[in-house]
Order: C-alpha cells, then sequence, then structure tokens
C-alpha cells in the first residue's frame, strides 16, 4: 500500500497544559493551565500512563487472571506479554507514536492486546464498534488519518475482511490491516516484528484513546481522552462502584463502548485487581450461564437487555447469586422499568447517565430505592461543574427542567479536528454542551428528560436522523425523506422514515430500502425499522421539515398496527 499520509500534520496529540502553539496539538483543545493545575492539586491527574499501569498490573500480580474468553484465560502478565508481542509487531511494520489506528475488534481479548501494545508505542486507537460498517470506518479512518485498521477475520456471519477491502479504496492513506484470525488478504495481527520498541511515551497529558461519539447531526465525530483524565474516569468510578481483587466484571456489551471499557468497564476491573470476562451473547441464556460458571460480580446492560434478563429470571434457574451490581445505562431507564430490573434480581441496580465526552453519574450502591428507581444518579467528580440551563444560557430555578451544560476533569474541551463544531458545543467558558434535558433533585441527583436536538436512541445505539437521510435520499426513486422516533416497549424507541417518491416513481418498500442502506455500508441498528410514504413532508411556517408533525404522524400509524412495512433490517 502506498503512503498517503499527510506528512505537513503534526502526529502527536496532548491535551494537557502545554505551551501557547505547540504542535503536537493537532486539532485537539486542551484544558486551560488553571484547570489542569487544579486537578492535579486535587488528586484527580496522577501521571498514570495505561502503559505504566499494565505493567505494573503485571509485576504486582502476574498469576491474577486478567481477561476470560470462553475456554481462554490470559493472567496479568500474559496479557502484558501479549501486549508486547503486538507492539513489536506494529513497530516492525512502522508505526510509531501518535499514529493513529482504528481497532474493530469484538469482545475477544485480542482487543486488549491491541489496545495496550498502541499504549506501549504511544499510538492512539480509534475505537470502532463491531457493528459498524463501511459508511462509518471510512468516515473515521479520514477524520483521524489513520495509517493502520484492525478487524477480526468473520464476526457474527459478517467478513471485516471484505469490508477492510472496501475501506482501502476509499482511503488511500491506510498502510495496514492486520487482522486477528485467518488474514485472507491482508497481514496476520499475529505476525514477526522489530527486536527492540522505543521507550514508550510517558507523557499522561497526551491522548490515550479516540472515543467515536453517538453523533446527533450525522457522521460520528472523534473524543480525544488523555491518559490523565481516561484513568481518572476508570479509577473513581471503580471505588465508586466497589471494585476489588474479588471483582468479576462481565463484558456483554461491545468493550469499544465507553461504558463498557472504563465506566468502571473492563478498564475498572483490571485497575481494581479482578477480572473481565469476554462475551459477545448479552441473551439471558448464555449470559447467566457465565454469571453462574464465573460467579460474575459486575455487569453493565442497556434498557432493552436489563428488561430481558428480568424477564428471563421467572423461568430461568441460573445460579445468579454472585451478581452484587447491575449497572443499566445508555438510554433512560423508566421508574416502571427499573422496578422490574430491581424486582427480579434484588437491590443491585444501579442507573448510570453517561457520555463518552465525559461526565459520569451514577446512583450510588447503597442509594435509597427512591433514588434508583427515579433517577439517573449523581456526577461522580466533587470537581464536575453543572449548569442547567434555558436556551439563552441562563440557569433555570431549582428542580426546573433545562440544557446540561457540564465541565470537569474527565470531560472533553473539544472534539477531534471539529473547529466548527465545537463552537456551538461548548460555551466561551468550557463548559460543554450535552445535548441533554434534564433537572436535577435537592440530593444533587439529575433525572434525564429528553434530548435537545434530535437523536433516536434505539436500545442504547444512537442513531442519528439526519445521516440516515443523507443516506436514503440517494435511492433513486426518493424525491425527500425524514426519519423520526416512534417509542417502543422493548427498545425504548424504533425508527420510521417518511419518503417522498420521485414523480411518476414507486418509493422502496422497507425490504428494498434496507438493502440499498446495507449496500451504502449503514451500520445494520441504523437501517428504518418502519418505511411510510408521502405525496409531500409536512412543513413548518418557515418552510423546514415539520419533524414534530412527523412524530405524531409516526405514532398514530403505530399505534393503529399500521402494516405497510416489511420484513426485518436487522440481519
Amino acid at each position: 500500500m502506498k503512503d498517503g499520509i499527510d506528512k505537513t500534520l503534526p502526529s502527536r496529540t496532548r491535551l494537557g497544559t502545554r505551551p501557547k502553539g505547540d504542535p503536537l496539538l493537532d486539532g485537539c483543545t486542551p484544558w486551560p493551565e488553571e484547570f489542569a493545575a487544579r486537578y492535579r492539586e486535587a488528586g484527580h491527574w496522577r501521571g498514570e500512563t495505561f502503559d505504566r499501569l499494565v505493567r505494573a498490573w503485571a509485576r504486582a500480580h502476574p498469576h491474577r487472571t486478567a481477561l476470560v474468553h470462553g475456554e481462554r484465560r490470559l493472567d496479568r502478565a500474559e496479557l502484558e506479554r501479549s501486549a508486547d508481542r503486538v507492539a513489536r509487531r506494529l513497530a516492525g511494520l512502522g508505526l510509531r507514536a501518535g499514529d493513529r489506528v482504528v481497532l474493530q475488534l469484538p469482545n475477544v481479548p485480542e482487543f486488549f492486546t491491541v489496545f495496550f501494545a498502541l499504549q506501549r508505542l504511544g499510538a492512539i486507537p480509534v475505537l470502532a464498534l463491531p457493528l459498524h460498517r463501511r459508511s462509518e470506518i471510512a468516515h473515521l479512518c479520514r477524520l483521524s488519518q489513520a495509517v493502520a485498521y484492525v478487524v477480526p477475520d468473520v464476526h457474527q456471519g459478517f467478513d471485516h475482511r471484505e469490508l477492510a477491502a472496501e475501506v482501502l479504496k476509499e482511503c488511500p492513506e491506510l498502510r495496514h490491516v492486520l487482522v486477528a484470525g485467518d488474514p485472507g488478504a491482508h497481514l496476520p495481527l499475529d505476525g514477526p516484528g522489530t527486536d527492540e520498541l522505543p521507550p514508550a511515551p510517558d507523557d499522561a497529558s497526551e491522548v490515550a484513546l479516540l472515543l467515536v461519539s453517538g453523533g446527533t447531526t450525522g457522521l460520528p465525530k472523534l473524543i480525544p481522552r488523555t491518559h490523565d483524565d481516561y484513568a481518572y474516569n476508570v479509577r473513581a468510578s471503580a471505588e465508586l462502584c466497589g471494585l476489588g481483587p474479588d471483582t468479576v466484571y462481565l463484558a456483554a456489551l461491545p468493550v469499544a463502548h465507553n461504558f463498557a471499557l472504563g465506566c468502571p468497564g473492563v478498564l475498572g476491573a483490571l485497575y481494581a485487581g479482578g477480572t473481565a470476562v469476554l462475551t459477545d451473547e448479552p441473551d439471558p441464556d448464555a449470559a447467566f450461564a457465565l454469571i453462574a460458571r464465573e460467579r460474575v460480580t459486575t455487569t453493565a446492560l442497556v434498557p432493552p437487555t436489563a428488561r430481558m434478563w428480568a424477564a428471563a429470571t421467572h423461568w430461568g434457574e441460573a445460579d445468579l447469586s454472585s451478581l452484587r451490581l447491575l449497572q443499566v445505562g445508555g438510554a433512560r431507564l423508566l421508574p416502571e422499568h427499573a422496578a422490574q430490573v430491581r424486582a427480579a434480581f434484588g437491590p443491585v441496580l444501579q442507573q448510570v447517565f453517561g457520555m463518552a465526552e465525559g461526565l459520569l453519574n451514577y446512583t450510588e450502591p447503597d442509594a435509597p430505592e427512591v433514588v434508583v428507581l427515579h433517577t439517573q444518579g449523581r456526577p461522580l467528580s466533587a470537581d464536575d461543574e453543572i449548569r442547567i440551563v434555558d436556551e439563552d444560557d441562563r440557569d433555570v430555578p431549582p428542580g426546573t427542567t433545562g440544557r446540561l451544560l457540564t465541565r470537569g476533569p474527565y470531560t472533553l474541551r473539544g472534539y477531534y479536528r471539529a473547529d466548527e463544531h465545537n463552537a456551538s458545543a461548548f460555551t466561551a467558558d468550557g463548559h460543554y454542551r450535552t445535548g441533554d434535558l434534564v433537572r436535577r433533585t435537592p440530593t444533587g441527583h439529575l433525572v434525564v428528560e429528553g434530548r435537545v436536538k434530535e437523536q433516536i436512541n434505539r436500545g442504547g445505539d444512537k442513531v442519528a436522523a439526519a445521516e440516515v437521510e443523507e443516506q436514503l435520499v440517494q435511492h433513486p426513486a426518493v424525491l425527500d425523506t425524514a426519519v423520526v422516533p416512534v417509542p417502543d416497549d422493548l427498545l425504548g424507541e424504533r425508527t420510521c422514515a417518511f419518503v417522498v417518491p420521485v414523480p411518476g416513481a414507486t418509493a422502496p418498500g422497507r425490504n428494498e430500502a434496507a438493502a440499498f442502506l446495507r449496500e451504502r455500508g449503514l451500520a445494520p441498528y441504523k437501517i428504518p425499522d418502519r418505511i411510510e410514504t408521502l405525496d409531500a413532508l409536512p412543513v413548518t411556517a418557515v418552510g423546514k421539515t415539520d419533524k414534530k408533525a412527523l412524530t405524531t404522524l409516526a405514532r398514530q400509524l403505530s399505534a393503529e398496527g399500521s402494516r405497510r412495512t416489511e420484513g426485518n433490517p436487522r440481519s
């Protein structure tokens, strides 16, 4: 592959304090000096890099089990050695500090060996989700200027090697595709490398990883997280959740997701001295068997899965007595559903409201039942600054619903290479506009009431209507389209696409639209659940598409049990 990287761009990135004009910034926004100094003085930022952490874990307890996947078990020393081997492999291919690498692996030990190998090199993993397809992956590669892409061979029937071949055609700057498993036409992840590694970068203010945003207006943005801020995110979460050496954490959500990675997630379990069990099968039968076999103490779910698990306890006989903490987040858990989960599993439920951009809120493990059922938690850090404001950024009265603004020791100051978006996403004094509508209780807990901007939360998977609309309108028979949410008992929300056909053409049905969007590389969960045809989209007084009217219409059609949809796009 030819090297299409723009050599004029700096490769290393850092977000801590820096001299003005430091070229290492590379599209990131730092914390101001006064804030960085405050967070270090408070002990939040300890100068810990993830490479130093994994080495320390291996030295302290080399034979303690770190990761479990099926019959595979890696102790801490084996995890550290595996990361070292992969680092040598990558270094031998020319990867260096600051290079970006798109990492798209499922819940397997290789995810973490690659993650820590990149930390050893000072390279930066861009954490793509397993369900991302060509549209998202090509975008992430271009945005991050990635030089390498790491994939499985085949996962859940999907051949990622074929996806990688498509991405290579669109992203000539990619130099390498590495495959965990049968590489096909690409490079094996497990291959020869260099004998010597350069010294590991040791500046904890530099970027450690790039998380992917849920996205409200099109394709996802990249969230830079430094060693300092993300190590604090992990450590403080593990402490609040009571994790320790006896913790056995079940990763049933994708570990590339912030929730399962570091809230406290797998990294929190490792930080606390515990073990992480990895699985891609969150269905109750498989998960309950793992809980019983491995004596799982902690796990995290999105609301639809939590409800499915709760229902399964009525007919299952698995031993779940080891479970001490069941986190539910990624979408709001309604009080009646929280009550169902708590009734099924006992007082182990913890509601979590957070974002990959930073701010995390937890209901405390010993919180009263009324708090656990009716709130989404309290900010993790004493230095999390919260404002709830109206549309003019004026603070609303206590207990009133408003727009959530925040800044703190683990909340970003700017998306990566997104200056135009950052201008509206942050206030002049550095508060992040989360886009959430919340109210605060007298105890300081937050209740999530909705979103400021349009985003469909399909069982914890965030679907940006604008992105789906941009793709669907490319269909030759579609003149115009608008995508809106429809309430759903299981997933919380499903997607409904209204389409206006080209004159004389027949609008695509659901199966045809799904096939078209798959061909364009859209992730399966973004494909509309429902397609409805209109002669024209309703408009507001100023001529904009009236999404409110369409949402009302979609709800009416759903309630009437319309049968104009066909097929199932999730395949």
